[in-house]
């Protein structure tokens, strides 16, 4: 327990810049919630199932921070500020993961057995995105804020939008130590400034097109010379 105590403190510290003093770190929700998930965690595994959710519901109302014992975590998770945030009991979270606050990762409800997402090692997921479902998140990836995602990620991408669209970054890997959360692929406005560009073009060649095909002008014809003027 000493040991995930120190880790924790140790993770908080790297990853959040607002420390200010190390005594904080026993104040955060993230720090408070770890040391019970693995309290309840081993109790899960033994098959103390009451006792297990007990604590977990207990830092659950503590903390804002909802996390089903049966869920298994790598080492190096960090959940910055955590309220609202959700985590299901079959989910799979490898090491060095980051949530950030109103995350769930959850089931659709049609499922049985294992329900919940796999996010492997250095997958961030940031502000109210939401994973639901029995699929896996790539290595290095990242969930934008605000997020619905239903399918499977592919190592080393980038999921904006709702439904979640996959965005590759020119299939370099999202370093770890990366926390940016705003500059993000945005796929819907790359559409829609591609459309603004073909409908300004498909206007321009339909005016050009109006201006071939438009018949000349009849010249006014001169009047005749009258004899008998």
């Amino acid at each position: 327990m000493f040991d995930h105590i120190r880790e924790e403190f140790q993770i908080i510290r790297e990853r959040d810049p607002a420390i200010k003093s190390p005594l904080e770190v026993v104040l955060y929700p993230s720090f408070q919630v770890m040391i019970s998930y693995r309290r309840a965690h081993k109790l899960y595994e033994k098959g103390h199932f009451f006792l297990a959710r007990l604590i977990s519901q207990r830092a659950a109302r503590r903390t804002g921070i909802d996390i089903h014992p049966g869920a298994q975590i790598g080492k190096g998770f960090f959940i910055d500020h955590g309220i609202g945030v959700i985590i299901g009991e079959t989910t799979v979270i490898g090491n060095n993961v980051t949530l950030y606050q109103g995350v769930t990762l959850g089931g659709t409800g049609k499922e049985t057995g294992k329900r919940h997402p796999t996010l492997e090692d250095n997958v961030m997921v940031c502000a109210g995105a939401k994973v639901l479902g029995s699929f896996t998140v790539g290595r290095n990836s990242k969930i934008g804020a605000g997020s619905v995602v239903i399918e499977e990620v592919p190592p080393n991408c980038t999921v904006v939008g709702v439904p979640g669209r996959i965005v590759r970054q020119n299939n370099e890997k999202v370093p770890a130590s990366d926390m940016d959360q705003i500059h993000l692929p945005d796929p819907i406005m790359d559409d829609i400034r591609i459309l603004q560009q073909e409908n300004s073009e498909l206007i321009n060649r339909v005016l050009e097109l109006e201006r071939r095909t438009k018949p000349c002008p009849e010249q006014p014809k001169e009047r005749e010379n009258d004899e008998d003027l």
